[in-house]
């Protein structure tokens, strides 16, 4: 209860105010009402006492309200209006300041009863209840009935304004009982638990209140009660004296109990029994009217007739219905399921029009509140076997829609409605556009001809029913055109924005409902239950969507439409349910299209959204058999055309049936607006109805005419104009760009969709490109909106290139395929263009530390290599230009990539191609090799030596081989880094692994061999200088395995190739392959041209192997290598080609140069195979410091037992090259085409035999030597072609000697200085080398022939000459034969006294040969050769001699033929020639003198040990000598007197002379001085006998001088003889001798008369000798003995 006022000064105005009515009521009393006059003043006495008594008033006035309230009372009783008023007033102001107790709320109840009764200040009485029963809680239980029963009855006057003041305190009072209970809920019992409720008790209705409730509800709980008796006829059990009640107004009072106390309901059990019981029956009890109620129909044969329905209490339940289901839901579960299905079946056509717009009204208020909607589908759709209420409803509503436009036609509604329009358009619109001054058409739904307007609008989310508020109707009003449709259409629209609060949550700004595409995490239940509510109504919602969409007229409404499409497809898409989401995509596809495109392009796709179940029951779907030619016009009708164009061809169509001209009205232009918003902000949600989307777009671009552009952006094509079919309104062409912007925004806006949501756009763009494809196969022109698309969406999502890369580049490689030009040069665009960008996209994780990453987005640009035609290669290696100058220094691991795209190329693609991709090669080596890593190096190897294969373009394989040269000259310069690069990316190795730089240079030399023997001579030549230049710089660099694989894998194998191609190159010119190109002779076929690779590859091949030896050695099978590359040597040395086989010797003697020295012979060989002009680079470092650590020393066994294979191999050269050409049949030379090796060839072959015998001289044998000598015999012995011998001959062939013969004599000389400085098995050989040399000296005599070919003398061709018949030309020996002499003179000095030499009998050997020249003196060939021979004779004569006569034995053969030797030399058969000078003749003879001097000086003086035989044969060629003899007997003979040896003929003399000396001392030469004194003295007589007959013969004719001369000296020596013979002792001197000096007197006497003075004055002195003699001489004791 409230508590009193306690301020002192209101108690005291209100005591005041009391003591004044008091005083005024005993005024008006005073004559009629004593006793009212009597209580006044009493009551005035009690106030002053009370006053006084107390400072608190209201306490002491509450107690004795009932007693003050006694004289108002008992005025009321009066009757007296004045008194009345006055009382009342009073009562109402002790009311209002809470000053009555409970007895004196009773009296004043009771006073109001009787005043209610006699019909007294009615106004007054309603007044006071409320203020009694509003200011406190003193009036309850009865007296609470009383007063509400005397307000009811008020209610039921005549007056009407009692009536409506009554009602609205009964609804004052009603309220204020129940809010007396909201207020007890909230005060707690303390103490005190809930008691439980006895149903029971509540079934037996009493006026007695359960007892478990408080005072105050058991009051509400008995009022609304006796409410729901009242309601349905039955007697109240609390409001007792109730007269009368209407039902509206019970209805009236129930919807507000239940409206405004919903938490008592739901809180006491007792008033939520009175819901269940009492309420829902009463309202399904009422309902009963309208549910049987057919407007229309005939009345049923029943006896009891259909009570039509009546409006106030239809509307009236239907608000309690809608406070039910609004407030008690969660109680009422059964019984609002029951409701609902009334409100459902409310809505049937055959229900009145008003009760239709009511059951309306009532859904929309639903409609606004999602969790209803939420309820109802847990508790009755989500039930297996329960009424899927919200399903219905939805349908309903889309039912009522559709009934509008069917049946508003033909039927008006019950209450006399005018029917709408049925023309269809009303006279306004004329084309969906207004006509007329200042019109503007009206909002409406056209369809079928109906036209329905709309008459109202609704903000969203409020409802504003119209006909359920109408409480003071009692007849149905006039329902308006259109209201019943508009509410339907606005109902929708709700339904679909709760459904959207309950998926996605209320929205909290706008931004966040544009944002929709993002996916919230919700439960399995929530799901469940999202998934019921889409499932339950979209297939209704989509009906009656899509009939409004297609019926609006107006913009706003169409657009509403378009966002409920949209709001409820994004949500199926949020719930991943396809196939309501397909379906409202579609029909937002139809909606953009032009009518027949509906039809045929979106057919598949609706009925692939329609699966089994999902379409709508019966009349809510539209009809399939629409009339197109209507359905166009009616869309022209209700939406402006403002463009025409062509339709986009499809595949599955034939060509041709799609060519009519097609409209795009104003209403699809804002259906595609709608469809790209759709795209646009719920990507994320669309899955595969993207393919949907993404086709209708495509069509509409292509019927706008939109091509696209750069970047895959759209451009209105300037062609559009051009078309007869084409027609855009200006309006839209000004619009198209605004298009293209958004369909633009939208694959923009694909960077925010999730990787799922991306995946299906993607695949959407495949599938329609792919559709696109198959159009193009037919030769149709294809839309490129999908490629152009994928572009644009690829490029805006780079930032997760992982997730769309592979599925977009698959597919524009796909399409890069495509047979038409067009979309295969977009695919290719689109290709590059997202390579191009994505590498320069700026990543996370930088692109070139993300290895994977940047090989996925190289990769199509790579397969792009696989597609053959030209303008897609051109268009890829136009990117890898592009991206090397942009991003060249970022790609690191996307390398291999690159340079396999440049690298793939082959001989059918074109120059242009190859041009291009070689500028990109040229730009990765001048500029990026640095950069690039090391282990893609090789790759950049194998490229650049595919462009040296290609064959299209020569001067690009050149170029691309001095890349290669490059190439390596960088790997040399960076080795270190390169290596170390390679080591740490390379973890682990196996054994048999080379290290990884090494294998860099393998790939590098292995590319460089196969270039080696490409078809075109020209690369072929200069890749084998690349290839040999590289390995002689840089293959110090290589390991020893490595070097095993370069011998191997490298040069044998180009040996190999080489060979084999050559052998089968043609040997006839090539017109067609030269064309008019001049070409030297030496290269005009094939053959020849291979002859030159030939040449390169063998002298590269040894270059490495002398350069490298080393190396080499250790590679474990040398050996083996060796002995191949002698064998490729061997046969090509045994080549017919001059040119190879000169080549290989060369290359022969280049391996032969493997000595131990430390000198490389690289610099030197460069210089025989330069490298082209544009490699060569200088160079600081010395290769030298490349090679590996070994040891020079001597050749170990192993290199013997290589040498020696050498060795085999020259001689087999040798043996073969010299084998003189077989004779042709008959016994005939050969014939002209015979080989015969070149003096060049065997000049080489010769020249090799030195430095390979530097290496096998310790194993060289007698059998070796044997051989060696037999090959330059031979070899010496070829001759030469007559046109080719003044190239050959020497200038002065008398004094030069020829190379093969200078070779020959090197060979010697290298044999000849082993042997002596070897070992004695060695000089076992030197027997073989004399023979060899003497051979040799034998040529410059007698010279060899060659088999059986005819050879000139070396002079008798002079200059090229052309025969019938080949001259062969022999070559001139004599130079050569006398250097052999000298040789021969030389190694007899050294060898003489050796065993060997001497066994031999090597001297007598010599002797013999020479005796050969000497034998001929002037007949030889040569004049000088004699003279050599002599004098070197002389030479070995004065060595061997003193041997000679140690090793008598040995030498016995050896003076015979000494002898014959010195007589036919001395005395030869040819007499000097007449021509010769007297200069030559003197020299000629001294050399004569000289030998008789050796005889003085070597022989005579040794006699004793020398054969007396030969000591004779010599005494016989002095005497002869000695002897002058004239040519002529004639005295005076000039001319023989000056040839006459006057020398050496004294020079004779004088020898025999000297050994007729008697040596006292030298008695061991008493043999040889007494054979010289016998020669001397018969020498002596035989001269003066013939001096004395001479001079007698001359007579007085003096004789020639020489005689005189040769006189003065025999007597001289006579003179000097008997001197010598006085002086000997006696025993010494023979008795012959003597007697021969005897004999000589006479003779000398005879020459008395000699007239010369000088032989005179000799005469005389002889003469004196002899006087000794005339007396006999003493004996003497001669030695020892008598």
């Amino acid at each position: 209860m409230a508590s009193p006022l306690k301020d002192p000064h209101i108690a005291k105005k209100l005591v005041e105010n009391l003591q004044g009515d008091l005083r005024s009521l005993s005024a008006e009393g005073k004559r009629k009402y004593p006793h009212v006059k009597e209580a006044s003043e009493q009551i005035q006495l009690k106030l002053r006492t009370i006053c006084t008594k107390s400072e608190d008033v209201m306490s002491g006035l509450v107690p004795a309200s009932a007693e003050i309230i006694q004289p108002f009372v008992m005025g009321c009783d009066t009757k007296n209006q004045k008194i009345v008023h006055l009382c009342l007033t009073a009562v109402q102001r002790l009311i209002s300041h809470e000053a009555i107790s409970v007895t004196a709320a009773d009296n004043i109840i009771g006073m109001l009863w009787n005043l209610m009764e006699a019909g007294l200040e009615e106004l007054k009485l309603l007044q006071t209840a409320i203020i009694l029963i509003t200011t406190n809680s003193v009036v309850q239980h009865d007296s609470l009935a009383k007063a509400l029963v005397l307000c009811f009855r008020l209610h039921f006057t005549k007056d009407s304004t009692t009536i409506n003041t009554a009602a609205a305190t009964i609804k004052h009072l009603v309220s204020c009982v129940f809010e007396r209970v909201v207020t007890e809920d909230k005060v707690p019992i303390p103490g005190s638990t809930t008691s439980e409720v006895n149903l029971e008790e509540l079934k037996a209705h009493s006026k007695t209140p359960p007892h478990s409730l408080r005072p105050c509800a058991g009051d509400a709980y008995l009022l609304f009660q006796d409410l729901c008796q009242l309601v349905n006829a039955d007697q109240p059990f609390w409001l007792i004296g109730m007269t009368e009640m209407t039902r509206t107004f019970g209805l009236e009072l129930l919807e507000a109990v239940l409206t405004s106390f919903p938490q008592i309901f739901l809180q006491h059990q007792e008033f939520s029994f009175q819901l269940k019981e009492k309420v829902c029956p009463l309202v399904i009890k009422l309902f009963s009217p309208s549910l049987k109620y057919r407007q229309g129909m005939p009345p049923p044969p029943s006896p009891t007739p259909v009570e039509r329905p009546f409006f106030p209490i239809v509307m009236r339940l239907l608000r309690i219905v809608c406070a039910l289901i609004k407030h008690y839901y969660c109680l009422l579960v059964t019984e609002c399921e029951i409701f609902l299905s009334l409100l459902v079946k409310f809505l049937d056509s055959e229900k009145p029009n008003w009760q239709r717009c009511l059951a309306l009204e009532v859904l929309h208020k639903l409609s606004v509140q999602p969790d209803l909607l939420r309820s109802f589908t847990q508790s009755y759709d989500m039930k297996l076997h329960s009424t899927k209420i919200f399903r219905d409803i939805v349908n309903g509503v889309g039912t009522y829609i559709q009934s509008q436009f069917m049946n508003s036609a033909t039927s008006t509604t019950s209450t006399g409605n005018k029917a709408p329009d049925t023309h269809g358009t009303p006279p306004a619109l004329v084309g969906g556009l207004p006509v007329g001054g200042g019109v503007t058409p009206q909002a409406a739904f056209m369809y079928r001809g109906v036209w329905i307007p709309i008459v109202f609008t609704v903000p969203a989310g409020q409802a504003r029913p119209t006909y359920l508020e109408m409480l003071d109707k009692v007849e149905p009003p006039a329902i308006a055109d259109g209201y019943g449709l508009s509410l339907a259409f606005y109902c929708l629209l709700e339904v679909v924005k709760s459904v959207r609060i309950l998926v996605q949550g209320e929205p909290e700004t706008e931004s966040q409902t544009q944002k929709s595409s993002v996916k919230r995490n919700i439960s399995a239940e929530e799901r469940v239950l999202d998934e019921e509510l889409i499932n339950s109504s979209w297939c209704g919602m989509l009906a009656a969507l899509s009939l409004l969409l297609d019926a609006s007229t107006d913009e706003s409404a169409t657009e509403a439409v378009l966002k409920s499409m949209k709001m409820f497809g994004e949500l199926c898409g949020e719930l991943e349910m396809t196939i309501p989401r397909d379906a409202f995509i579609t029909a937002l596809c139809k909606a953009s299209l032009p009518p027949h495109y509906t039809l045929t392009i979106l057919n598949s796709t609706a009925a692939a959204a329609q699966s089994p179940g999902s379409q709508p029951k019966g009349d809510h779907s539209r009809s399939s058999s629409q009339d197109l030619a209507s359905m166009a016009t009616e869309s022209v009708e209700r939406s402006q055309v403002v463009a025409v164009g062509t339709p986009l061809p499809t595949a599955s169509l034939p060509v041709g049936a799609h060519q009519g001209p097609v409209m795009l009205t104003a209403k699809n232009i804002q259906c595609m607006r709608s469809l790209l918003s759709v795209a646009h902000c719920n990507g994320g949600v669309l899955g595969t109805a993207w393919h949907l989307v993404l086709t209708t777009l495509q069509h509409l671009v292509w019927i706008l005419g939109l091509k696209p552009s750069s970047g895959g952006s759209l451009k209105a094509s300037q062609q559009i104009s051009d078309s007869s079919n084409a027609v855009i309104t200006t309006a839209v062409m000004a619009d198209l760009p605004v298009l293209a912007s958004m369909l633009s925004r939208l694959f923009e806006s694909s960077q925010y969709l999730d990787d799922v949501a991306l995946h299906h756009l993607i695949d959407a763009l495949c599938k329609l490109s792919c559709e696109s494809m198959e159009l193009a196969y037919t030769n149709r022109e294809p839309s490129l909106f999908a490629v152009a698309k994928l572009l644009e969406t690829g490029l805006v999502n780079l930032h997760r290139v992982e997730v769309l890369w592979r599925p977009v580049t698959n597919h524009l490689l796909e399409v890069c395929q495509h047979p038409h030009q067009g979309m295969r040069c977009w695919g290719a665009e689109a290709v590059t263009t997202m390579v191009k960008a994505a590498l320069s996209h700026k990543y996370a994780t930088e692109l070139h530390e993300n290895v994977k990453l940047q090989s996925m987005i190289l990769g199509p640009l790579q397969e792009l290599s696989d597609i053959p035609q030209s303008d897609i290669r051109q268009k890829q290696l136009e990117c890898v230009l592009q991206v090397l100058h942009n991003n060249g220094d970022k790609l690191l691991h996307g390398w291999p990539l690159i340079l396999g795209v440049i690298g793939a190329l082959n001989n059918d693609q074109g120059e242009k191609l190859i041009q291009t991709a070689f500028q990109s090669l040229q730009l990765v080596v001048t500029d990026f090799l640095p950069i690039i890593p090391c282990v893609y190096l090789q790759d950049c190897v194998e490229v650049a030596a595919k462009f040296g294969l290609q064959n299209r373009e020569l001067n690009i394989s050149l170029t691309a081989i001095g890349l290669l040269w490059n190439i390596s000259d960088f790997f040399y310069q960076n080795r270190q880094r390169i290596e170390s690069e390679l080591n740490a990316s390379q973890k682990t190795t196996k054994a048999d692994d080379i290290p990884p730089f090494d294998a860099l240079w393998m790939g590098l030399y292995i590319k460089q061999g196969q270039l080696c023997v490409d078809q075109r001579p020209a690369v072929r030549k200069s890749a084998g200088q690349t290839l040999f230049s590289t390995i002689s710089a840089h293959g110090g660099l290589l390991q020893t395995g490595t070097w095993k694989k370069v011998v191997w894998q490298v040069l044998f194998p180009l040996l190999e190739n080489v060979q084999k191609l050559s052998s089968t190159a043609s040997n006839v010119k090539d017109e067609a392959a030269t064309g008019n190109i001049l070409i030297h002779h030496s290269r005009d076929t094939a053959e020849k041209q291979w002859a030159e690779t030939c040449v390169l590859s063998l002298a590269g091949v040894a270059r490495t192997f002398n350069a490298k030896r080393k190396i080499l050695q250790t590679i474990g099978d040398f050996p083996r290598a060796w002995s191949l590359l002698l064998e490729y040597i061997e046969t090509n040395a045994m080549c017919s080609n001059a040119e190879v086989s000169l080549a290989a010797l060369k290359s022969f003697q280049e391996i032969l140069q493997m000595s131990s020295e430390t000198k490389d012979k690289s610099d030197e060989l460069l210089t025989l195979m330069k490298p082209p002009s544009e490699v060569v680079m200088s160079r600081s470092e010395d290769v030298n410091k490349m090679l590996p650590r070994t040891t020079s020393g001597e050749d170990s066994d192993l290199d013997l037992s290589l040498w020696t294979a050498a060795w085999k191999v020259w001689l087999n050269i040798g043996a073969n090259a010299t084998k003189p050409p077989p004779s042709s049949p008959g016994g005939k030379p050969p014939d002209r085409g015979v080989y015969v090796p070149s003096q060049a060839f065997l000049t080489a072959l010769v020249q090799t035999f030195p430095p390979l015998f530097e290496h096998i001289k310790t194993r060289f044998v007698a059998a070796d030597l044997q051989k060696l000598s037999s090959v330059l015999r031979t070899a010496l012995c070829v001759p030469v072609h007559g046109d080719a011998s003044p190239f050959i001959i020497p200038s002065y062939p008398d004094v030069t000697t020829t190379p093969l013969q200078e070779a020959s004599l090197t060979a010697m000389d290298v044999l000849i200085k082993a042997v002596q400085s070897g070992p004695e098995s060695m000089q076992s050989m030197y027997p073989d080398i004399f023979d060899q040399l003497l051979t040799f000296v034998e040529f410059g005599v007698r010279v060899p022939k060659f088999g059986q070919i005819e050879a000139k003398a070396f002079g008798a061709v002079k200059g090229p000459q052309i025969f019938t018949k080949v001259d062969w030309v022999t070559m001139n020996f004599v130079p050569f034969a006398e250097k052999s002499v000298d040789m021969v003179v030389n190694l007899y000095i050294v060898a003489a006294k050796h065993p060997v030499v001497i066994q031999a009998h090597v001297l007598q050997k010599i002797i013999q040969t020479f005796r050969l020249p000497l034998s001929y003196k002037y007949a030889c060939p040569s004049p000088s050769t004699w003279v050599l021979v002599i004098n070197s004779l002389l030479t070995v004569l004065g060595v061997g001699l003193p041997v000679a006569r140690k090793q008598g034995a040995a030498f016995q053969d050896m003076w015979a033929e000494l002898a014959k030797t010195l007589e036919e030399f001395l005395f030869p058969k040819q007499p000097s020639p007449t021509t010769l000078s007297m200069e030559d003749f003197q020299r000629d003879e001294t050399i004569d003198c000289k030998v008789v001097q050796m005889i003085r000086d070597d022989i005579l003086p040794y006699s004793s040990s020398i054969p007396s035989d030969f000591v004779k044969q010599i005494m016989k060629l002095l005497n002869r000598g000695s002897i002058h003899s004239t040519s002529s007997d004639s005295f005076i003979d000039t001319d023989s007197s000056k040839k006459l040896r006057e020398e050496f003929a004294k020079t004779c003399f004088e020898t025999l002379l000297q050994f007729s000396f008697i040596n006292k001392s030298r008695s061991e030469e008493g043999g040889i001085t007494k054979m010289a004194v016998m020669s001397l003295l018969q020498r002596c007589q035989e001269v003066v006998r013939k001096h004395v007959d001479d001079e007698r013969l001359s007579g007085k004719c003096p004789l020639p001088r020489p005689r005189l001369a040769e006189m003065a000296s025999v007597l001289k020596a006579i003179t000097t003889l008997l001197r010598s013979l006085k002086q000997a002792q006696p025993g010494n001197v023979d008795k012959a001798v003597w007697k021969l000096v005897l004999q000589l007197y006479p003779c000398l006497v005879d020459c008395t008369t000699s007239p010369s003075p000088s032989v005179c004055k000799a005469l005389r002195d002889a003469l004196h000798e002899y006087s000794d003699l005339l007396s006999p001489p003493t004996p003497t004791i001669t030695n020892g003995t008598t």
